[in-house]
């Protein structure tokens, strides 16, 4: 009996410190909290420049993002099949009547839905924008040249946020630039960086190349095709089109086609549905030190080299010549702006003219200037 009330009273004590241990316990985790609310946040020096930098991206994002779109090319058997999601893109909006701008390769998927999943299949445009508006799209045009097109919604136009351009010809290297768009389906993603270079060259869909392009190290992944690369401002100078990449993801390296050869490839396709694009009728190759010398050319000289000129073209029709072993042309400026290289050749003809128009060419050839003018074609 004695033994049985020691034990009761040894529970008990125990009892009481268990009690008085969780009483404690829950005495100090209050004040534990209340201490890590009550840490001073450390004293920077923050810079007031970083502190401007940091409310201007921010506001970038507020403002361009309603601007933007997630584009889902969906494709079905039959009719009754299930909606599956072929690829992705991003867009734009460009005016009040719903237009969309886009890259060509995203919606191409639309045209070629049979080859994709199979005879019979159907495909559709699944829009989503930054208010939560999910839509059909339907297509204007496109232009495989410039890997650009146009689709349209129908939506109350209070919901429509049209972007604002800025004319690329006023675009410097090393100029701060943000990219938006849905890289990975990661919708509405903001990424910056600078503009790399101007006047590069990319493939397009067909077998010109599209010139005058922006090269900017802002991240560009898949997803990002299509949607906008915008200045400080938050105007739109360029449409992200394509990477230079081995592993297919962002290496620093991006592309996009410029605005105004955006504008004019946009009102151009919502007018009429296509897209003309002026004819010369050359090739070209490097201006390099072994041309310098072999033609005994200035070593300061800058234009285009002229390897070849095609029979009844414009180019033929100016007076311009193909490379010999003793003589070469090289343009070097046209409408007496100065051309670096063929790619810039290749962007001020794509944004400045169209056929029919008369342009004349500044070119160097033994020693001479030569002013030509030629009436250009459309490509063939």
């Amino acid at each position: 009996m004695k033994q049985l009330k020691q034990t009761v009273i040894y529970s008990l004590v125990a009892g009481i410190f268990l009690a008085i241990g969780f009483s404690a316990t829950f005495a100090v985790m209050p004040r534990t909290a209340s201490a890590i609310d009550d840490v001073a946040a450390p004293i920077v020096n923050t810079s007031t420049l970083l502190v401007e930098q940091e409310s201007v991206y921010s506001q970038i994002y507020r403002t361009v993002s309603p601007s933007v779109v997630a584009i889902s090319i969906q494709g079905r058997r039959s009719e009754n099949a299930q909606w599956l999601p072929i690829s992705t893109g991003s867009g734009f909006v460009v005016d009040n009547e719903g237009h969309i701008v886009t890259n060509n390769h995203v919606v191409d998927g639309v045209n070629n839905i049979e080859q994709l999943i199979g005879e019979d299949a159907e495909a559709r445009i699944e829009i989503a924008m930054f208010d939560g508006t999910i839509t059909e799209a339907q297509i204007v045009g496109t232009d495989p040249q410039s890997d650009l097109a146009v689709i349209q919604i129908d939506v109350p136009q209070d919901r429509l946020r049209p972007v604002s351009f800025a004319s690329s010809d006023e675009l410097i290297e090393g100029q701060i630039v943000f990219a938006l768009g849905n890289p990975f389906s990661n919708d509405w993603t903001l990424t910056t960086g600078i503009i790399s270079a101007l006047n590069r060259s990319i493939p397009s869909l067909d077998r010109f190349q599209t010139g005058g392009v922006i090269q900017t190290d802002a991240a560009i992944n898949p997803g990002n095709s299509g949607g906008p690369l915008v200045n400080i401002n938050g105007q739109v100078i360029g449409v992200n089109s394509q990477i230079n990449s081995e592993s297919g993801s962002n290496s620093g390296i991006g592309f996009a086609v410029p605005s105004n050869l955006v504008m004019r490839v946009a009102t151009s396709l919502i007018e009429t549905g296509e897209v003309e694009y002026s004819y010369l009728g050359i090739t070209s190759g490097a201006l390099n030190l072994s041309i310098v010398e072999g033609y005994n050319l200035p070593n300061n000289i800058r234009g285009v080299v002229v390897n070849q000129v095609f029979d009844n073209t414009p180019a033929s029709l100016a007076g311009l010549q193909s490379a010999t072993n003793n003589s070469v042309d090289v343009i070097t400026a046209i409408n007496g702006r100065p051309i670096a290289d063929f790619d810039e050749l290749i962007g001020y003809l794509s944004i400045n003219t169209a056929p029919g128009d008369a342009v004349t060419f500044t070119v160097y050839r033994n020693g001479q200037i030569l002013q030509l003018t030629s009436t250009l074609a459309e490509r063939p």
